[in-house]
């Protein structure tokens, strides 16, 4: 198999799947999957419909093993699998995707809607609260740094400081709204 920094990008990760039947490396997968979302492709069934049509190229550029890309069903088994914070850190390492000095850098809570569970008689889940995440944001290049999971027993502000000290180092500005400017911060 082709050796394209791509696919070296995402060797690290994990493989969440059984070992019996694996015929593609998980690298390969998720290094399919990237070029198939940045080529506009949103869902399993488009992803492999852009596989088909670029067949041939892709063979060419991956040379995979026995010449054989990935199915739709081994894609969605890989992506069902995935830790996407390690993905996404993978894809953040690859893309160097750091805020430079004098950029501005938007931080932002958002709860992700109908993600908590209520304890009800019918549930099989645990009760838990919503799932608040920090987002990062580097205005001037459109680019959104590693999502920042907010403790559950917690709130955005005590999440960013953490954040916050990462960043400050670079000579970065920060934006954030009227929540976060606390006079402790």
């Amino acid at each position: 198999m082709s050796t394209l920094a791509i696919v070296k990008a995402f060797e690290d990760l994990p493989d969440a799947r059984r070992g019996a039947g694996k015929r593609h490396q998980q690298a390969l997968c998720l290094s399919l999957f990237t070029l198939a979302v940045s080529a506009g492709c949103r869902g399993f069934l488009a992803i492999s419909d852009w596989l088909d049509s670029y067949r041939k190229e892709l063979l060419a550029l991956f040379s995979p093993p026995k010449d054989r890309l990935p199915s739709y069903s081994t894609i969605r088994r890989v992506l069902l699998s995935l830790d996407y914070e390690a993905y996404s850190l993978c894809l953040a390492k690859f893309f160097e995707i750091e805020p430079l000095a004098g950029e501005t850098v938007a931080l932002d809570g958002k709860v992700l809607r109908g993600s908590y569970t209520r304890d009800t008689p019918a549930s099989t889940t645990e009760s838990h609260r919503a799932i608040q995440l920090v987002s990062v944001y580097v205005v001037e290049r459109g680019l959104i740094l590693p999502v920042q999971q907010v403790d559950k027993k917690s709130n955005e502000i005590t999440a960013l400081p953490p954040v916050l000290k990462t960043l400050a180092h670079r000579g970065v500005v920060f934006a954030f709204d009227a929540l976060n400017t606390q006079k402790n911060m």
